[in-house]
Parts: C-alpha cells; sequence; structure tokens
C-alpha cells in the first residue's frame, strides 16, 4: 500500500456547489428533482458519512461524482478535477462501492482486480492485488468464480475493485450489507489504515452506529437538500440530553414527589429512569437526588445521545419544509435538532 506523495494536496478532496439533479419526466410522471442546490465541502483526508433516508438523493449524489449521471446545474470538483472538464483526472481519483452487485459471474476474484487494475492503467508492478484480496478476506477464494461467492464475499469484491488504482477518495456506498460482524471488523480495519495513510472515505450507511463510530464528519440529506453538516462530535451535541437508569433495590408504586423536578419514569417498579440537560444538572447531582429520596439502587447505567438520535430529529423536522429552499452550508453553518 502506498501513502500520497502530493507536493500540495487540495483542501478540500470534494467539492460540492449548488449541485441540483431534475430527472425528466414522462407523461405519467411529473418530473423529479432529486437534489436541490447542495453545497458540500469535504476535507482532504477526512472519514466523511453522508447520511439520509431512501430516497433522500444520496446515490444521486454519488452516481454525478463517479460519472453515471449528468447534472442539471452546479458544479463538483474531485481532488481539485471538474467533474465535467477534467473528466479524466477526476474520475482517476475517485474509486466507488456501488449498492447493486455487479459482477462477472465468469471471472475470479484475481482476475477481476486485475482486469479492473488495467482498465486504469496501473502498471504492473504497482499493483497491489494480493494485499486487497487478503484485506477484504478473498485470499483463499482468489482463484473461485465469483458466481459461487457468498452475497457477503461478493460485496467485499467490490470494495477491492473501487480500491485497485489507489483512489484519493473512496467512496463506499452501503458497503457493509450483507456482511458477517467478523468480516465487517476486519474491512473496517483495512479502510480506517487507508484513512490514515490519505485516502479521503465517504460512507453511505443504514447502520448509524458505524457512521458514529468510524467517521469525524457527517452530513445529512433529505427531499434533496443539505439538512445538516458538521463535526460528529458537534452534532451529538445537537441534543441536550442524558438519561441514568437506576435499578431500585425495592419496588416503587410511584415516583417520589421529591423528585418532581426532574423527568422521571417508571419502565418497572425496580426500574427508575431520569432524563436531564446535563448543560444544566450534573449526573451526580442524578444520583444525590435519588439517594436524598431515600431510594436504595443496586445498579446505575447512563446512556447518552446518539447519532440515531440526531439524524431522526433532524429529518423529521425537514418533514415538514420539504420545499423550503434554505440550505446548510457544510463550513459554516449546522441545524441544531429541536
Amino acid at each position: 500500500m502506498r501513502a500520497f506523495n502530493d507536493s500540495a494536496p487540495p483542501q478540500y478532496a470534494v467539492e460540492i456547489d449548488a449541485l441540483a439533479k431534475t430527472y425528466v419526466g414522462s407523461s405519467k410522471m411529473p418530473p423529479k428533482r432529486a437534489l436541490k442546490n447542495i453545497s458540500l465541502n469535504i476535507p482532504q483526508g477526512s472519514f466523511f458519512a453522508l447520511l439520509g433516508p431512501n430516497g433522500a438523493g444520496k446515490s444521486t449524489l454519488i452516481n454525478i461524482l463517479a460519472g453515471l449521471v449528468v447534472k442539471t446545474s452546479g458544479t463538483a470538483r474531485i481532488w481539485g478535477y471538474d467533474i465535467e472538464n477534467d473528466m479524466r483526472a477526476a474520475r482517476r481519483s475517485i474509486g466507488v462501492v456501488p449498492q447493486e452487485l455487479n459482477i462477472d459471474p465468469f471471472f475470479t476474484p484475481r482476475e477481476m482486480l486485475e482486469l479492473q487494475a488495467g482498465m486504469y492503467g496501473v502498471p504492473r508492478s504497482e499493483r497491489r492485488t494480493d494485499e486487497i484480496l487478503k484485506a477484504i478476506g478473498l485470499e483463499d477464494k482468489a482463484g473461485a468464480y465469483a458466481r459461487t461467492l457468498s452475497g457477503g464475499m461478493r460485496r467485499r469484491l467490490l470494495v477491492g475493485k473501487a480500491m485497485v488504482h489507489a483512489p484519493r477518495v473512496l467512496v463506499l456506498d452501503e458497503p457493509t450489507a450483507g456482511v458477517d460482524i467478523q468480516l465487517r471488523r476486519q474491512l473496517w480495519d483495512y479502510v480506517k489504515e487507508l484513512n490514515a495513510r490519505g485516502t479521503t472515505i465517504l460512507l453511505t450507511t443504514h447502520y448509524l452506529e458505524e457512521a458514529e463510530e468510524l467517521c469525524d464528519r457527517v452530513a445529512i440529506i433529505n427531499h434533496g437538500r443539505l439538512i445538516a453538516c458538521d463535526t460528529t462530535k458537534s452534532l451529538l451535541g445537537g441534543i441536550d440530553s442524558k438519561a441514568l437508569t437506576f435499578t431500585l433495590s425495592a419496588p416503587l408504586d410511584a415516583v417520589p414527589d421529591t423528585l418532581s423536578a426532574f423527568e422521571a419514569t417508571l419502565s418497572e417498579p425496580n426500574t427508575l429512569s431520569i432524563q436531564f440537560p446535563p448543560s444544566q444538572t450534573s449526573a451526580s447531582e442524578v444520583v444525590a437526588a435519588v439517594q436524598s429520596a431515600g431510594l436504595v439502587f443496586t445498579d446505575l447505567t447512563s446512556e447518552e445521545v446518539e447519532l440515531e438520535d440526531i439524524f431522526l430529529k433532524l429529518t423529521r423536522a425537514s418533514e415538514n419544509d420539504e420545499d423550503d429552499e434554505t440550505q446548510s452550508k457544510c463550513e459554516t453553518t449546522r441545524r441544531r435538532a429541536p
């Protein structure tokens, strides 16, 4: 594996400005606006998540970057290369792992990676076929026909195909769908190593826990609009809420009146949950209040805000202003969850 040696790499690996896409309608279907003036900058070297519900416009955006869909208006640059004016250089700078399993069943994984590398003009001396096969867990299947591979193996083979030309930007569109936990971890270890060596990663996934664990920045789109973009840490701070759950030594019939200042509930007679804003109240104050109420607990667990909570609140809020053309700017503004 090689690191990039660009003397002056661009600040942004991907630059998108007012990108729009409208699919032409027909006699039975009206035109469909898939992207509505998206402006998004992805920093060079970042591990970036692009999230959104089904039909939000994620695949359209990725396909425009990959050269598979023609934009209606706006601009997009990959590693400084305009996707239209510098098409060849832009496409050499990006590798895409699609959702669809588009694999020739009569090629072996080794043949497929070698063919893909040849199509990108990678000299034989610089090809990393064995390294990639090992990284994606297909070293022992290198000579097997692709038609004999399981669905998870085929998806990992797609990841390998996207890596053969050592792209500066690697797009992973739902890469772990159908992949078992052990091999998923192996794949992510390799992708994180690529990222550490300079590859910019753009990930779309419905496994929000993966995005939260792996990505340093997150953008959320819905109905073709950018509704949020910020660092993962800042987005997680967008909801001022935390919960403590106490397992009580004795059951309760009702929440004690002394805890009326808190949002306290009994899910079971011996399970007390208290939700509070950590910016105003500390966890130690909540524990002290429970003890002051004369309650004895045998266990205590803490529940933090997760990326899924942010995602659901923001996408639900955006349903009310679907036609609003106001866009968040990735580098300047973020929208707080209500």
